[in-house]
């Protein structure tokens, strides 16, 4: 394939969320950990020993309480400059983040100026070195104070977020061109209120879809937010979509229960947006094969945290968005838990040839971001996955340290970049 795929203008990025990252986040979550912590690495073994293929090696981590704290996280709040350093070392010309909503207004109605400057040099660092800022709203973490009031369970609630957004706009629409109004929705409203393995652990159908709904809201009254204060400003959501398939394709029941999936999880909610969103941007990680409603996937090749890998399911999930949407599309997540960095080279190649293909047949592309920049903070695993392009060493001060994958990604990109090398051999 010799041909020049990507334009000039692609996107070539990484995502990092703040709560992850930063360090010395107070949020619903930070709350959350530090009561549950205990807990969390007595029941480690029972919880993950099944389901990770190599437990012996990170069975000592997992049953510190300490490793579900996430603390100082990676330092990125002070050490940004030099992250970003990397990423333009590493070809990046693009950068997801987010602003904490916590550090922004950690009482209702108060504003926090040092906060909000340290964003604003945040940014102006970023364009600064020919970096794109991809601002993030939303990434599941909230102020103490907005969730004692009910948080996201409660439509009059969104009064705080329509604050909290014009805030936002305000101050730094003028320095961006792209904004992410939410991340996954469909994960959180899940596993925080059916599961219930995450903040705030409760399992009600009921009050999942009333929280579902509501986040459907807060993008729209976002979008418009934005849209009033720039209206040439660029808005998406980072979705949670999944490639769904058929275990035994003609099987009727496999076929239906695929086909039902991919509404529940992969459309339901874009379709409510789908007038305010002017790129599709999802997050994706999963090939699940249904034998009837229960997945069957197969039992290699699996990352770190036992999640079977099948890079290249992309292509076919690029196909279905831009046949559902007609709308450019975000690659907005993409990763794998991979400590050893013996598959993300793989990984990342194999999703470059299924973005290619689907190119190449006319979905419009505009752009990757690789999760995640740096080692970080896995919410209810904590810190032994290791989803980095850059290795961080938490306990020999905060050391960073790039991944031989991700030299070979930089590589990957000022080729494609140059559009005068075969991106691979066919």
């Amino acid at each position: 394939m010799t041909k020049k795929i990507f334009p000039a203008g692609f996107f070539w990025g990484a995502s990092t969320a703040s709560h992850q990252v930063e360090g010395g986040t107070v949020n619903q979550w930070s709350e959350w950990e530090l009561a549950h912590a205990s807990d969390l690495a007595k029941t480690s073994t029972e919880r993950l020993s099944k389901s990770t293929p190599d437990w012996p090696s990170v069975k000592a981590q997992a049953s510190d309480p300490n490793n579900y704290v996430s603390g100082k996280g990676v330092d990125h709040y002070r050490r940004f400059e030099e992250d970003f350093d990397i990423a333009r070392k590493l070809q990046l010309n693009a950068f997801r983040f987010g602003i904490e909503w916590s550090r922004i207004e950690p009482e209702q109605g108060v504003w926090d100026e040092d906060a909000i400057a340290h964003y604003h040099t945040y940014i102006a660092e970023l364009k600064e070195r020919g970096i794109e800022p991809f601002l993030n709203l939303w990434h599941w973490t909230m102020p103490t104070w907005f969730t004692e009031l009910g948080g996201l369970e409660k439509r009059k609630n969104l009064v705080h977020w329509r604050r909290f957004v014009q805030k936002i706009g305000d101050e730094y629409g003028s320095e961006l061109k792209y904004v992410i109004t939410l991340n996954e929705p469909n994960v959180y409203a899940v596993f925080g209120y059916v599961t219930g393995e995450w903040v705030p652990e409760k399992k009600s159908f009921y009050t999942c879809m009333k929280v579902y709904i509501n986040l459907v809201y807060a993008h729209r009254q976002a979008y418009k937010i934005f849209k009033k204060t720039k209206p040439s400003i660029q808005i998406g959501i980072a979705a949670q979509l999944a490639n769904i398939q058929a275990k035994r394709p003609h099987n009727v029941l496999d076929e239906f229960a695929t086909a039902w999936m991919r509404f529940a999880w992969n459309w339901w909610f874009l379709n409510r947006i789908r007038k305010q969103q002017d790129f599709v941007g999802f997050n994706y990680y999963f090939t699940d094969y249904y034998k009837g409603f229960k997945p069957d996937n197969p039992g290699a090749p699996k990352n770190d945290l036992g999640w079977y890998m099948e890079p290249e399911g992309l292509y076919p999930l690029l196909v279905r968005v831009w046949a559902h949407y007609k709308t450019p599309i975000i690659i907005t997540e993409n990763g794998v838990a991979d400590s050893t960095d013996q598959y993300r080279q793989w990984w990342i190649e194999e999703t470059i040839v299924a973005m290619e293909r689907a190119m190449s047949e006319g979905v419009d592309v505009r752009g990757y971001f690789h999760w995640s920049l740096l080692d970080n903070f896995e919410w209810k695993f904590g810190w032994w996955p290791k989803f980095g392009l850059v290795h961080v060493d938490r306990e020999h001060g905060m050391k960073r340290t790039i991944r031989p994958s991700a030299i070979w990604y930089a590589r990957k990109i000022k080729s494609l970049k140059r559009g005068d090398l075969p991106t691979r051999e066919l």
